[in-house]
């Protein structure tokens, strides 16, 4: 086994110098100028020809490529060291270049629409622009559905310090939060919010109770803040909604990730119906722990030997030995990025909470983030990354349009990666607690995407239909929190966790809303190609990596019906993803029978 990878990333390779970097400054200058080339030839009057459109989508690619890199590279530094100032100002410099993109992405999509047929059409027989015809008619179409190009320009110019802003704001909130934590050895340390999540998946109830007290209170402190920042941002968004023209909150959502309600409806509803297989399980993890009902830190709480601590060199060997029975490519790739230093994974204070990954894609990488600890969980959220990381790998030779592929399908990769690793384990595992521990690990990411994400979602829907008559109070949103959780979870909390719109980041996110619902359409997805899988063998590594270089330039129903020749917006395709929680849980069951 390999030893000594490295827990803390390399980001000196794209830009040396973290925050203060004199390249990075020089990036961002070179974009700053090549965004101004594009606004001078969409405002002139002269350049309307195709071949001239067809000049300014390959520079438009160019400076998205060079953006997207940008706007990584200060995520990475942000989350590493939560009260880097200095960050915080290149932060603020990209999202204003980002800012004049969009306006320049307006009125680049308004000239598209100015477009008749014919010219459309000479347009995309273009050989270059072949290849991301089905983003550029994406643009077209959506540009007919919003405001006159300098209005969309304005908004995006006010939402720097407006709407983004606010997103900023929450985490100098996060920054600032201390939690209050007494170890085993009964010292007092203070811990980030990074840090002390994971104390409430502990194995120990007792540490577990205390710091979820602790995490409330935290959050209690915060929450006035929270909810301000919270209603401002949902409040810029009603309000552009309503200046579009747009009635659904969920239209923006949607569209971004190239889905359908009926899809989305026919997801829920499925989901919805099986839920009484999870409240079995629920219930038995209640009598394995001695409690009446679940508080809401019990229900991640490690049952069987999943308590053992792995140290993250094993962890590492772990997940590159499962990936290598799926695909050779996905495994040397993994173990290139443990190797290189593309992983942050160093457990200590300064870090924001959360995992995550993000691409590099000028330079063809990525970067993954998270606190390891030495859980099982950890090592799910690791092969979680990593899947993300290859979907981007697979991608890196096209253009850039064509690389942007949306949050449901990116979890798509990623589940799928996780899938690859539970099931092996649970195939490897001899003994009992082992595999009990491994196969209630897997359960709990159904409980996740069923239950906990659907929380969400019902949080998020009814929270803005209330934002529509005015602000929300801490109380209020206290109650609609709690409402969602225990609809969700059919009641079958205890104890449940009021304060969780203001600790997870997910929505103070303002480029993506509703972070919530892609998740779960990304596990069931991706359960449906790992059958696919299964049933076809070694061979179906290339239909997979074909099927995730057309998640940028596809809706999801097409994705769905060209690769795995199923209809997503009836329902079943989703009861079958589904049913297959019903076979851990019966299993679960059994090996926990007295």
């Amino acid at each position: 086994m390999a030893k000594g990878y490295p827990q803390s990333w390399d980001l000196d390779v794209f830009y040396e110098g973290g925050s203060s970097s004199p390249a990075f400054l020089q990036e961002l200058k070179g974009i700053e100028g090549d965004i101004g080339k594009l606004d001078s030839a969409l405002l002139a009057e002269a350049g309307t020809g195709v071949s001239d459109i067809a000049e300014m989508t390959e520079l438009l690619q160019s400076v998205l490529i060079r953006l997207r890199q940008s706007e990584s590279f200060v995520s990475c530094l942000l989350a590493q060291n939560i009260r880097d100032s200095a960050a915080n100002a290149r932060n603020d410099n990209v999202k204003t270049l980002s800012a004049k993109f969009l306006g320049v992405l307006t009125r680049f999509d308004n000239r598209l629409r100015g477009l008749d047929d014919g010219e459309w059409k000479e347009l995309l027989a273009d050989e270059p622009l072949a290849e991301v015809a089905f983003n550029l008619n994406e643009r077209r179409e959506l540009a007919k559905q919003k405001m006159a190009p300098e209005l969309e320009a304005l908004a995006g110019d006010l939402a720097v310090d407006g709407y983004h802003g606010w997103g900023d704001y929450y985490n100098l909130i996060v920054s600032r939060a201390k939690f209050n934590d007494v170890g085993k050895d009964g010292e007092k340390r203070t811990l980030s919010a990074g840090q002390m999540h994971n104390r409430l998946s502990d194995g120990d109830r007792e540490v577990r109770q205390a710091a979820f007290a602790e995490w409330e209170r935290e959050w209690s402190e915060q929450a006035e803040l929270c909810a301000e920042t919270l209603n401002r941002i949902s409040g810029f968004r009603l309000k552009l909604y309503e200046k579009r023209g747009w009635d659904s909150v969920l239209k923006e959502p949607l569209q971004m990730n190239r889905m359908s309600e009926a899809t989305l409806t026919a997801m829920w509803d499925s989901i919805q119906e099986s839920k009484q297989v999870l409240v079995r399980y629920l219930e038995r993890k209640a009598k394995l722990l001695g409690v009446e009902k679940l508080d809401w830190h019990d229900v991640e709480a490690p049952i069987g030997s999943a308590t053992k601590i792995i140290p993250y060199d094993e962890a590492a060997a772990f997940i590159v030995e499962q990936f290598r029975t799926f695909s050779p490519e996905l495994a040397d790739f993994s173990e290139a990025a443990f190797r290189e230093g593309w992983i942050e994974a160093e457990d200590r204070a300064g870090k924001r909470p959360g995992g995550f990954c993000t691409a590099f894609p000028k330079s063809g990488q990525t970067r993954i983030f998270m606190t390891y600890s030495g859980s099982a969980s950890n090592i799910s959220t690791l092969a979680h990354e990593l899947g993300h990381a290859y979907h981007q790998h697979v991608m890196n030779d096209l253009p850039g349009l064509a690389q942007e592929y949306a949050m449901n399908v990116a979890e798509t990769a990623s589940t799928f990666a996780e899938l690859i690793v539970s099931d092996r384990a649970m195939k490897a595992a001899a003994e009992h607690d082992e595999k009990l521990g491994l196969l209630e690990d897997k359960i709990q990411r159904s409980v996740a995407f069923f239950m906990n994400i659907h929380a969400r979602f019902l949080f998020e829907t009814r929270f803005y239909a209330r934002r529509r008559e005015g602000m929300v109070s801490v109380e209020e949103l206290n109650a609609l929190m709690e409402e969602a959780q225990r609809e969700a979870y059919c009641d079958m909390l205890g104890e449940v966790h009021p304060h969780f719109w203001a600790s997870k980041l997910h929505f103070y996110l303002t480029d993506v809303p509703f972070y919530n619902f892609p998740y779960t359409f990304g596990y069931l997805f991706s359960a449906g190609i790992y059958a696919k899988a299964l049933k076809e063998g070694s061979d179906f590594k290339n239909q997979y990596v074909a099927l995730l270089r057309d998640t940028g330039r596809m809706s999801v129903e097409q994705l769905a019906q060209t690769h795995l020749g199923v209809n997503v917006e009836e329902k079943d395709f989703w009861r079958d993803a589904v049913a297959l929680t019903a076979v851990d849980v019966d299993q679960f069951i059994e090996m926990t029978n007295e």
